[in-house]
């Protein structure tokens, strides 16, 4: 679930090394997030979005890989690469709230 509402995907084109997908229930943010994902994975070739209207929340992701690694996998790892990094930034987040809450008339950054 995102948001609270259920994120439904439709897979449209599917080959060894393509993958096109009807993603409903997320907007820009989600696609390119894992759009970024993607791209930073050296077995990608092409990784995009498009919202075809914008007062659906309604995406087109399409990826292609190089042929060394299944689009499927690769969308996969992207992902939990994200959700890791979410979890990481979670737990750096309570911590610095919590340190905050410790004394909070400090100013000073935390790392």
């Amino acid at each position: 679930m995102l948001g609270g509402k259920r994120m439904e995907i439709k897979v449209l084109k599917k080959t060894s090394n393509e993958l096109r997908l009807e993603i409903e229930g997320v907007g820009h943010t989600f696609n390119n997030i894992l759009q970024k994902a993607l791209l930073k994975d050296d077995a990608v070739d092409v990784a995009g979005y498009d919202i075809p209207h914008p007062l659906r929340s309604m995406s087109i992701l399409y990826i292609r890989t190089k042929g060394t690694s299944k689009s499927e996998t690769t969308i996969r790892s992207a992902v939990e690469k994200k959700r890791e990094q979410n979890k990481e930034f979670g737990e750096t987040f309570k911590k610095a709230l919590r340190k905050w809450q410790r004394n909070p008339n400090s100013t000073t950054p935390t790392s």
